[in-house]
């Protein structure tokens, strides 16, 4: 069962939230866009990534979460970017009832690529023991416990179903709140991502960065997987492609 918006604790006058977000998706760039953003000056990033406040720190008072803004000054822009926003079920309702008028980012990379690279990624850092096949074998049994290690962990395909992650955020917040970018365009073409992110964010026009290495790159390990596995998943994925290309006006060549 939900838990009820934190009331505890009043903010006091100097005491700031957000005013946007970075709602994902993992392994879709979003460590990359930190470093990018904070280059800017009148940005302020939690100076640590993923504060999971509407995910799992859902319980602690509103004063915790603008704890993390402290140090931003009056013209800055306010932000945060956790990958888990995006695909947690009750994070939409959760900050729609903190922060109505916020700001929303989503980096949309490859679905295939972005499945082949979550799976990797936990199995560098311990938390899968299976192989890539039965990981997907058994990823929709895994998310039928509800267990919190498997949603976040275990999510491989689900979580590159766009469509449905997005569609929870359309239903509560207004379509020009929503900034959707491809995570390739945005390495190949960080200038014109820079001037979009100025644009929406309402920014004064600031050199745009020096370009800045993938952040949290994989191991090449995904060279390893097999066409059959690949072209699986592209079947899997492939309404989310067509339809992000409709939406959006970007894809990827194999949709």
């Amino acid at each position: 069962m939900d838990l009820p918006t934190p009331t505890q604790g009043a903010l006091s006058e100097n005491m700031r939230l957000p005013d946007f977000l970075v709602l994902g998706t993992q392994k879709g760039g979003t460590t990359t866009l930190q470093h990018f953003l904070n280059q800017h000056p009148k940005v302020f990033l939690a100076p640590n990534k993923e504060v999971h406040y509407f995910t799992k720190h859902w319980a602690q008072p509103i004063t915790w979460y603008a704890n993390h803004f402290i140090g931003a000054s009056t013209n800055q822009r306010c932000g945060e970017i956790t990958p888990f926003y995006l695909f947690h079920p009750e994070a939409p309702q959760r900050i729609n009832s903190l922060l109505p008028d916020t700001k929303l980012i989503v980096l949309l990379r490859d679905p295939v690529e972005r499945s082949i690279s979550q799976y990797f990624h936990s199995k560098r850092l311990g938390l899968e023991s299976l192989s890539l096949e039965h990981a997907l074998e058994v990823e929709v049994e895994r998310l039928r416990t509800g267990k919190q290690q498997h949603l976040q962990e275990h999510s491989y395909v689900s979580r590159s179903r766009y469509l449905e992650q997005l569609d929870r955020y359309m239903q509560l917040f207004k379509t020009e709140q929503l900034l959707v970018l491809q995570s390739e365009a945005f390495f190949n073409n960080p200038a014109k991502a820079w001037r979009k992110l100025e644009s929406f964010l309402g920014l004064s026009k600031a050199p745009i960065p020096a370009v800045i290495p993938r952040a949290n790159p994989g191991r090449w390990e995904a060279t390893s997987v097999s066409d059959e596995v690949r072209s699986m998943l592209r079947q899997q994925l492939l309404a989310t492609a067509q339809e992000v290309r409709r939406r959006y006006g970007f894809g990827w060549s194999w949709a």
